[in-house]
């Protein structure tokens, strides 16, 4: 299977173990859920609702697929998505972490652009 019919697959499985893990333990002040634009490759769990008054309306992880690879746009995942990618078998020069600044990325161990 070529990368740009698997990789979709693989984030989305991803997402949605993460968000039925939350939905087993509901909060009834909000919702988590998977929006996936599979035609432009954007995959985002939200969660929105309302706390104590406040109003909810959180990306937990963004993630774009763009010239082949995994661009991590948002993760406030404890384990990080990029860490499921490579359980996963996705190389890290396929993983871009672009939630870091452009310059910043040569310091990590993953792709930069």
């Amino acid at each position: 299977m070529d990368r740009m019919s698997e990789y979709p697959q693989l984030i989305e499985g991803i997402l949605t173990e993460y968000i039925e893990l939350c939905n087993r333990r509901p909060n009834p002040s909000f919702e988590s859920f998977l929006i996936a634009d599979k035609v432009n490759h954007h995959y985002i769990w939200m969660n929105l609702g309302w706390e104590k008054g406040d109003r909810i309306n959180e990306m937990t992880v963004y993630i774009r697929i763009r010239d082949g690879k995994f661009w991590i746009e948002e993760d406030w995942t404890e384990e990080g998505i990029a860490n499921e990618l490579i359980r996963l078998g996705v190389p890290k020069q396929d993983i871009v972490l672009a939630f870091h600044e452009p310059k910043m990325r040569q310091h990590t161990e993953f792709a930069w652009t």
